[in-house]
């Protein structure tokens, strides 16, 4: 399979011709979708597999519209987005008896998911554990306190926000500012002349017991990913990574260097290296399972 076959969001073309392209491919029902599965896993047939991976370009192009509060260009989203549907067509078990759609949002999702980590720099997301988790988290927890009005939010939902995830007032506020982006009502109109909506172009996505069973399976491949990069770590550096990266209560610098009766400095430095090691062997592995 290969992205070069796929329609391609342009600058020129621009969202609308997009969705537009795509909608010319149809929704597959389920018994012609395990039919094109089963041609694909067992004989290799790449036309079935390319049908399936278009039926799904709505899907993915929801899917990315739900990221564009990262700052990111909606095509490189899409763009992403669809390598994970490829991959998600590579790994389905029709077998299993639940959707493609169901098991490849979560494929979509790393992948999508993944490029904004590349993209965004340490500088941008902050340098501290709690800031990166203020970078993620944020948009979930204004969901939770119901801080979802466009613009900054009030003293008394930056405070709650602070207090959650252990940073400042000023931290919250400036991170939010940097993420909010406008959004647009999947109810509008797509033209000014047009009956047609943006929801028309895009898929239901209900979870449900299929879509936890697809997420934790998900989960267990990246984790055990992960656990083999760590591989490439020496024992202090594995132990400096997680314990400054991976836990939800991370130790400070102070803490590492009282441990190991070295600088805070130096601690950082390995930090640091581990963390660029980590990168290098989890990318190596991703584009192993891309080729296999």
């Amino acid at each position: 399979m290969s992205t070069q076959s796929l329609p391609v969001l342009t600058p020129e073309g621009g969202l609308s011709r997009y969705l537009q392209e795509i909608r010319k491919f149809p929704m597959l029902p389920a018994d012609e979708e395990y039919m094109l599965a089963k041609a694909w896993k067992d004989h290799g047939d790449t036309e079935a597999a390319h049908k399936m991976v278009t039926s799904h370009l709505r899907l993915v192009a929801k899917i990315a519209m739900g990221y564009r509060g990262y700052g990111l260009p909606i095509a490189e989203l899409i763009s992403e987005g669809n390598v994970g549907m490829m991959q998600a067509v590579k790994r389905f078990e029709p077998e299993k008896g639940f959707r493609l759609s169901t098991y490849a949002m979560w494929w979509i999702r790393a992948a999508i998911q993944e490029y904004i980590l590349r993209t965004w720099s340490l500088v941008k997301m902050g340098t501290t554990a709690a800031q990166k988790k203020l970078f993620f988290n944020l948009r979930k927890i204004k969901g939770q306190i119901e801080a979802i009005d466009e613009g900054d939010m009030t003293s008394e939902q930056v405070k709650t926000i602070s207090k959650k995830l252990g940073v400042t007032e000023d931290e919250v506020i400036s991170m939010n500012r940097r993420l909010t982006a406008p959004d647009h009502s999947l109810n509008a109109p797509m033209r000014a002349e047009s009956e047609g909506e943006w929801m028309d172009w895009l898929e239901d996505e209900t979870p449900n017991q299929e879509t936890v069973y697809a997420e934790n399976e998900e989960l267990k491949s990246r984790r055990a990913m992960l656990e083999k990069a760590m591989d490439v770590l020496n024992e202090r550096e594995r132990h400096i990574l997680t314990e400054r990266r991976l836990r939800d209560e991370p130790l400070t610098l102070e803490e590492l260097s009282q441990h190991y009766n070295i600088s805070r400095e130096r601690v950082r430095q390995i930090e640091v290296r581990a963390f660029e090691k980590l990168q290098r062997a989890m990318k190596s592995k991703v584009m192993e399972e891309r080729l296999n």
